[in-house]
């Protein structure tokens, strides 16, 4: 049958469904068996010949034949996994199920009374086959789920056969050890299957399908009750889906070895087309939909000490049920490690790659689930987190998350991507080992648009916070304290800052100790306590090597003068408000000496009128997101009780101004000049290459207070960053499902849908 014959039959079948108003019996196969069983119709076409209106339609007027639909089409799937589907026809009929279902899923999830219908069991459909009573049936949900894991493991359909099959002698689905059919070397598995096209399509349009099941989550409104877990991730990632190990490894093992570049021959992806990269994006759009599990109600899931034995240890661990979670807690080979953190890492940098040739590179468009993906890795897995910052290997996520928040910060549409990459950020640097990695030269040079400089990757994290803090929009405001309290982890192991770095932050604190600036909003006297506090830091444990910073400080020392005899009576504030009015600027822009930017750079954009953006919800303020830890001579870390502990906002400007006074406060006996370090300005230094050399050589031993223990603040598991990195991750997912449009125009409940 020719395809458009084929496309006529399905829309009649399609039809005569939304036309009848009387139920058709389960048991009529000559009308069903119309919607899959002789038709070839691709997924776009499914979306095409059945529109939103109809399924709806049929969905109030004649619910009991949607009922039947979906039973059958579960049915078809669950036949297919147990006959292990040899024939192509079997195979059109699972693919075109698997479209159907995709399609109307959604439309079941918007209908708060549909949500129930797949946890509900259907007459016949026993646990073990038709023939037991329905007290053992399975509800069609958990059917659908497990025939789905066993046809991801369908030889001649998904994985390659270890037999020359014939029908008589092809391998019997139940009996076959999926864990010897993992999709791609990498964690746990040293064989790489040959690449087969038409596995890498019949997998995607299943974990296309499985991506809809677990969707039922975008129905759902936020709500900070990490009690509702999703019933759809939680069937699937227990002990009751036999693949649960292969199938975690499968998809991790697919994302981080997939290379898009391939062999490097350029406008390679204009010749052939790249049908692995839809998989990978599906595999990473499900696997961190099955890692969706907040950690901050339960026992945190982190690998104990064990260093031998296979990739996931077989001892059943105290860690969660959610199967994937554990399994990604477990991991914990180094060669495990490295592969993994050297795919991410490939994969991140991939839209930075530069080539002579405009386009003639492939660039990858799934960042944004790789950054989640790195996320839950660092979360879940604490011996991943140490193995990244035990090199240097860290600075290679570091740059490409530097270039995507300078790309994004003007752009009203990514405000999420600029959220999760400064979250990486502040959990990173709540280790002394990745302020210590910033120390490395930054000699990649990646076109960003910001000012030239030579220096460290400390200074290009500098130079892109101040170029967020200064030319980004509006809403990033909420993440000021974030950026500031990155540095201020940081600060104290910095050996190093380049003059370029050194202006950036003192103009920093010029902006946000205007007066108006600093008493327009309650919070805003913290941005200046960071501030002083990342100076502290520096003079206090780094004053040897940072004398472009000292140079700044004393060249601005007016500035610290005026927060020092900071005015607090009532009229001075309102007249400093009063000047706001006048100036409606965000921050001082002006001022901060940019100079030219890097070439074949270009200026951060902003949405393009009407762009799609998902709203998301609030994120906690730094107190929530963060807790207090004091680090001791050896490097080890001791959290702080929350009263305990002195407060950035506690105190007042003066006094965190006191380590500044050998810079502004003395007086030379000689003249009666203002004395710089011991500098007087008497002697005629007045060349900055000769004050620099001067202040080099010099020392603040004797005039400092005894150091001030390190604090660092480090992020905390909270619902709250649990609920954002669900609206995020959700948002990101329905954005990017374009083709087919699997949520559009439904009626989502986790997030809007805003234009830009």
């Amino acid at each position: 049958m020719g395809n458009a014959d084929s496309k006529l039959n399905f829309r009649k079948a399609v039809i005569q469904l939304t036309t009848k108003t009387q139920p058709v019996e389960a048991t009529d196969d000559a009308f069903w068996d119309q919607f899959w069983a002789d038709t070839a119709t691709s997924v776009q076409d499914v979306f095409a010949l059945v529109p939103a209106a109809e399924i709806r339609a049929v969905r109030e007027e004649s619910p009991s034949n949607l009922a039947t639909l979906c039973y059958k089409a579960v049915e078809k799937l669950v036949q297919g996994a147990e006959s292990g589907c040899h024939s192509e026809k079997e195979k059109q009929i699972i693919l075109n199920c698997s479209r159907l279902l995709t399609r109307i899923l959604p439309y079941i999830f918007e209908d708060p009374d549909w949500r129930g219908f797949f946890w509900s069991t259907v007459p016949g459909a026993g646990r073990g086959g038709g023939d037991e009573e329905d007290e053992n049936a399975r509800p069609l949900a958990e059917s659908l789920l497990l025939a789905i894991a066993d046809l991801l493991f369908c030889p001649d359909f998904t994985v390659q056969s270890h037999r020359k099959s014939t029908v008589d002698t092809a391998e019997d689905i139940h009996s076959i050890d999926s864990c010897e059919y993992i999709w791609e070397a990498g964690v746990g598995f040293a064989h790489s299957p040959q690449p087969n096209y038409n596995h890498d399509l019949n997998r995607t349009e299943l974990l296309k399908l499985l991506l809809t099941c677990f969707s039922e989550a975008m129905y759902l409104p936020p709500s900070s009750d990490s009690s509702n877990a999703n019933p759809w991730v939680q069937f699937f990632c227990s002990t009751e889906n036999r693949h649960a190990l292969p199938l975690f490894t499968s998809l991790l093992n697919i994302v981080c070895a997939y290379d898009p570049v391939g062999y490097g021959i350029p406008y390679n992806h204009l010749l052939f087309s790249d049908y692995r990269e839809p998989l990978v994006e599906e595999a990473a759009q499900v696997l961190i939909v099955t890692l969706d599990y907040d950690t901050s109600t339960s026992s945190s899931p982190t690998v104990d000490g064990t260093t031998t034995g296979t990739a996931m240890d077989d001892v059943d661990p105290p860690g969660p049920d959610n199967l994937f979670v554990n399994y990604l807690s477990r991991i914990h080979r180094e060669e495990d490690f490295q592969f993994i953190l050297k795919g991410v890492a490939r994969l991140l940098s991939n839209p930075l790659v530069q080539t002579y040739l405009p386009n003639s590179a492939k660039k990858i468009q799934f960042h944004q689930e790789l950054l989640v993906l790195f996320w839950k890795l660092c979360d879940f897995n604490k011996k991943f987190l140490f193995f990244v910052l035990k090199s240097s290997d860290v600075l290679d996520i570091l740059v490409p998350i530097l270039y995507f928040l300078n790309d994004a910060r003007a752009d009203q549409s990514r405000v999420g991507l600029m959220h999760i990459g400064v979250f990486i950020l502040l959990l990173l640097s709540g280790e002394r080992n990745f302020g210590v990695r910033l120390n490395k030269p930054y000699s990649v040079r990646v076109p960003m648009d910001i000012p030239v400089f030579t220096g460290t990757h400390a200074d290009l994290l500098i130079i892109v916070f101040h170029k967020i803090i200064t030319s980004g929009h509006q809403r990033l405001q909420p993440l000021f304290d974030c950026l500031l309290t990155i540095i201020v982890n940081v600060s104290p192991y910095l050996k190093s800052l380049s003059m370029v770095a050194a202006n950036k932050l003192l103009h920093l604190l010029e902006a946000f100790s205007t007066t108006w600036f600093l008493f327009s909003t309650v919070q805003n006297h913290h941005l200046v306590f960071f501030l002083l506090e990342v100076f502290n830091n520096i003079i206090q444990y780094q004053f040897d090597g940072n004398s472009n910073l000292v140079y700044a400080i004393i060249r601005k020392r007016n500035v610290f003068h005026q927060l020092a005899n900071l005015p607090t009576d009532a009229q001075s504030i309102q007249k400093a408000l009063q000047r706001k009015k006048k100036t409606p600027e965000p921050i001082s822009r002006t001022n901060s000496q940019d100079g030219l930017s890097m070439e074949g750079s270009r200026p951060a954009a902003p949405a393009e009128p009407g762009t799609l953006k998902t709203s998301l919800v609030a994120t906690p303020g730094i107190d929530k997101l963060t807790e207090k830890a004091q680090v001791s001579e050896d490097g080890t870390m001791r959290s702080l009780e929350p009263e305990s502990s002195q407060s950035p906002s506690e105190g007042s400007p003066a006094a965190h101004c006191e380590l500044f006074r050998p810079f502004s406060m003395g007086r030379c006996p000689g003249c009666s000049c203002s004395l710089s370090l011991s500098l007087c300005l008497c002697r005629g230094l007045t060349d900055e290459s000769e004050i620099l050399k001067f202040l080099q050589h010099g020392t603040l031993v004797g005039l400092l207070p005894v150091p001030h223990p390190i604090l660092i603040r480090k992020y905390q598991a909270n619902s709250g960053t649990a609920m954002w990195f669900r609206t995020y991750m959700w948002g990101v997912i329905y954005l990017r499902n374009v083709d087919p449009p699997i949520w559009y125009d439904t009626d989502v409940k986790l997030f809007e849908i805003q234009r830009v």
